[in-house]
């Protein structure tokens, strides 16, 4: 029997209480925010920018500077020092040899006496000798013999290294800088050392010099450059943020005007101010604003004449249009007893008149658009008998070319705030031309919703769109193929007017489509009359599309809506999300 061990002690998991999670969430959310404003104000603020970059290279700039010079000061002061101890220290291995040549032995009981009198008169007897100075003579090799004395009487030897001494020792000139404490102070000393040659042997002189004077004037030396080299990055910052605020300021002020020239208010200038460049571009540009506006102003102007024009001449033709109708319709009511040339062109006169009163009706419609008096008359209604209303009054032509029309609509009934009239005027026309372009293939009409919007799409399998033809489609009388006979006799007019039929409603009219793969539109509205809208419930690129390589969904797109304040928004629709954010 196999008995299994006991199990050891289990792993200690530390876990962070919710208080210090919560705490380190707020933190690091807070961090995050003012990371994000401070990169989104370094990006806006080309002000911000250029004197920063100036105080960061200005003071890498003034820093070197300061360095050299505060370290050039160090080293002259020590140079000063050097020179001024090696002048002393020759005088006094002179004064001191003299002193020890009356001597030819270490024993002799005067020697000593003489030590102790030169080495007060080297630390004392000079008038330039320097307060703080300490002078001392040594000689090892008569250790017990010769004392080593020192002026004041303090020990130096702490501060001699072994290095000095064995290098004054081999009869050499010798510096250090040590720092100890001689007289109660921890005080950095310049330390030389010379041989003093004797008939009696070598004696050894040093000189300890304090530097606290050449200390405390490098450090007023560093902090004076400091000081001026702080002060002067601050005044190339404050230079460069006066500079670039009197380059700035105007920029902003034209930025401002541009904006709000381009919002429609066609008045506003800029203040000119001197004669300087930036008073030469205050004035081009208010030279530009006043050409524009004058330009704007006689296109609006021209752009009225020509909508009151066309409405006017729409309205003039009504009445001998309906003249020539009674007169046509007598013709062709009588065509029977006519010979066949003149029955047929009575056919012909009928046909033409029909499509010349459509052209009519069309131009007038298209006039109350471009004058901003077409109403909406919105009510709750079921688009899914005005689907089967449109494909019902397009089943002659369908059948006509050998295209089917085939309905994918909900069970239950779609219910939307929109003015029947123009939604069914849309749909025919968007059924009309894709039975008209559907190569004898079928076309599907799609119909979907969802709580905020309903949308139609109208498929076909035809000659399809090609790129860049998605943002003509829309346009008034524009013809992919001019040379193609019309199957419906249409006036050109018919896309134009969904267009505006559907940013009456607050929708979107997108087009798709790709050589040999057809073509697909889509109409968008919202649900409740007055909502924006977000996202549409169907796709505008089909499943079935395939990129030229076996990709799916090839082809180009285009959405057309009412952009932000109504104005038009024509661009790339949503792509394979379908997610129409152009004019949203």
């Amino acid at each position: 029997m196999t008995t299994s061990p006991p199990p050891g002690p289990a792993p200690t998991v530390t876990r962070r209480p919710p208080a210090a999670r919560e705490l380190w969430r707020a933190l690091s959310g807070r961090v995050a925010r003012l990371l994000a404003g401070a990169h989104q104000t370094w990006r806006r603020s080309l002000q911000l920018r250029v004197v920063t970059i100036t105080l960061v290279t200005s003071s890498l700039l003034v820093g070197g500077f300061a360095y050299l010079i505060a370290d050039k000061i160090t080293n002259i002061l020590l140079e000063n020092a050097e020179t001024d101890v090696r002048l002393r220290l020759s005088s006094g291995s002179d004064y001191a040899a003299k002193q020890f040549s009356l001597f030819s032995q270490a024993q002799e009981a005067q020697l000593q006496d003489t030590i102790d009198g030169t080495v007060n008169y080297l630390a004392g007897g000079d008038p330039q000798q320097t307060s703080g100075v300490v002078v001392a003579i040594t000689a090892d090799n008569y250790t017990g013999i010769i004392e080593p004395r020192f002026s004041p009487d303090v020990d130096v030897r702490p501060l001699i290294s072994r290095e000095l001494r064995a290098t004054v020792a081999d009869g050499n000139i010798a510096s250090q800088i040590r720092t100890g404490r001689l007289t109660g102070d921890t005080t950095k000393y310049l330390v030389y050392g010379s041989p003093v040659p004797t008939r009696f042997g070598q004696v050894e002189l040093y000189y300890l010099v304090p530097l606290t004077r050449q200390d405390a004037t490098a450090t007023d030396a560093r902090a004076t450059v400091v000081a001026t080299g702080a002060a002067l990055v601050l005044l190339l910052g404050l230079l460069a943020a006066l500079v670039t605020r009197l380059v700035v300021t105007p920029v902003r002020v034209a930025a401002r005007t541009a904006q709000r020239l381009s919002a429609g208010l066609l008045d506003q200038r800029m203040v000119v101010n001197g004669e300087d460049d930036l008073a030469l571009l205050a004035a081009s540009f208010n030279q530009m604003a006043t050409n524009l506006q004058r330009q704007i102003l006689r296109l609006e102007e021209m752009s009225r004449l020509q909508r009151r024009f066309t409405s006017d001449v729409s309205h003039e033709l009504r009445t001998p249009l309906t003249t020539v109708r009674m007169a046509a319709d007598l013709i062709f009511a009588e065509r029977e007893e006519f010979e066949p040339a003149v029955a047929r062109s009575a056919e012909l006169l009928q046909a033409e008149l029909d499509r010349f009163e459509e052209l009519l009706t069309d131009l007038l419609e298209i006039s109350r658009f471009d004058a901003g008096f077409a109403m909406l008359d919105a009510e709750p209604t079921d688009l899914v008998p005005v689907v089967h209303r449109v494909a019902d009054r397009l089943a002659g032509l369908a059948e006509r070319v050998g295209v089917t029309i085939d309905l994918d609509l909900p069970d239950a009934p779609v219910i939307a705030e929109v003015d029947p009239r123009r939604v069914e005027r849309v749909l025919r026309n968007l059924v009309g031309n894709a039975v008209e372009h559907g190569e004898g293939k079928p076309v599907r009409i799609t119909l979907g919703q969802d709580r905020a919007a309903v949308a139609v799409t109208v498929r076909d399998h035809g000659v399809g769109l090609k790129p860049g033809e998605e943002k003509l489609v829309f346009n008034r009388f524009w013809r992919a193929d001019p040379s193609r006979a019309r199957q419906t006799g249409g006036t050109g007019l018919g896309l134009s007017i969904s267009l505006e039929d559907a940013r009456l409603h607050g929708g979107w009219l997108e087009a798709w489509g790709s050589p040999g793969q057809g073509a697909q539109f889509r109409l968008t509205l919202p649900a409740r009359a007055g909502d924006r809208l977000t996202t549409s419930p169907l796709r505008l690129v089909p499943a079935d599309a395939t990129l030229p390589f076996g990709g799916p969904r090839a082809g180009g797109l285009l959405a057309i809506g009412p952009g932000p304040g109504g104005a038009l928004a024509i661009g790339p629709a949503a792509g394979a999300e379908d997610r129409a954010e152009v004019g949203s």
